[in-house]
């Protein structure tokens, strides 16, 4: 999820607190004065993305240092607001900032001024995954999938983590393989289905099927070839081509394979198309 639309989750924390029967409403100032931090931080965040160079980023220095002071000085206002605490933790953890052990402090302390935000759950989950502690991870996913089921990107992060922490998962004893992949792929099958427009999460979950013990590359195909016709744009259309080709080569279907690649046109996808062509048996590229 790019920090923008995470920012603007920030602000949806406001509604959540103030949806729920019991939960202390939030002061309208608290509101209003915390949508003016966000605006500016989403305008500093815009403006680092266009820098290149270590140089062009220190004009920025002094501006964030001074954002960050507004931050501080709104939690010692604010203290009981958690999306106070959840918008400078997202500003703490970007690169530019480079302060992630005070991020998930800041983190921490929303969570414990209210545990019903998936937004907190989802981001102590990240700091937990780059911190080297998966399973601990996987707990605030799940929890963050409990409060918001229908967030795709909450699914999508527990089929990640499963991908790429499997080694830890199955040494801790409490997962087997054929467990693991059939909770990997639920997740990304989940992904795509509540955002059926986001075709990174499809190609993810079009992956998966590659990352199982046992690939199924039947089954991959016929998903490639599906979504061959919901994507738009032609160079998408040839990118899951590309995937067609992998599975037919994987199945050893070279001469399908080969008709496929023939259609891959694109100057950005040559390189990845020679790699597939690479891997034809030699009497098929005659």
């Amino acid at each position: 999820m790019k920090i923008f639309r995470i920012l603007a989750l920030v602000v949806s924390c406001f509604v959540a607190v103030q949806a729920r029967a019991g939960e202390k409403p939030v002061p309208p100032a608290a509101t209003e004065e915390l949508k003016v931090l966000i605006e500016r931080q989403r305008a500093l965040l815009a403006e680092a993305a266009k820098k290149n160079t270590r140089a062009e980023m220190e004009d920025l220095r002094a501006p964030f240092q001074e954002l960050m002071f507004n931050y501080d000085d709104y939690l010692k206002k604010y203290p009981d607001v958690a999306a106070g605490y959840v918008s400078y933790a997202l500003l703490l953890n970007q690169p530019v900032v480079d302060q992630r052990k005070l991020a998930a402090a800041m983190l921490l302390q929303a969570n414990e001024i209210d545990p019903g935000l998936p937004l907190v759950k989802n981001q102590l989950g990240n700091y937990l995954a780059e911190e080297g502690r998966p399973l601990d991870a996987l707990n605030y996913y799940l929890a963050a999938v409990k409060l918001a089921p229908e967030e795709p990107l909450y699914h999508y992060q527990i089929g990640t983590l499963l991908t790429e922490a499997r080694a830890d998962f199955l040494k801790s004893g409490a997962w087997t393989r054929a467990t693991l992949d059939q909770s990997m792929q639920d997740a990304f099958e989940q992904a795509t289905a509540l955002a059926p427009g986001n075709v990174a999460y499809a190609y993810r979950y079009g992956e998966s099927f590659y990352d199982l013990e046992r690939p199924e590359w039947s089954a991959a195909l016929v998903f490639w070839r599906a979504l061959e016709g919901k994507v738009s744009s032609e160079l998408e259309k040839e990118t899951v081509r590309l995937h067609q080709a992998n599975v037919l080569i994987h199945e050893s279907k070279f001469a399908e394979a080969r008709e496929v690649l023939a259609t891959v046109k694109a100057a950005p996808l040559q390189g990845q198309k020679q790699k597939l062509v690479a891997q034809l048996p030699e009497e098929t590229t005659k």
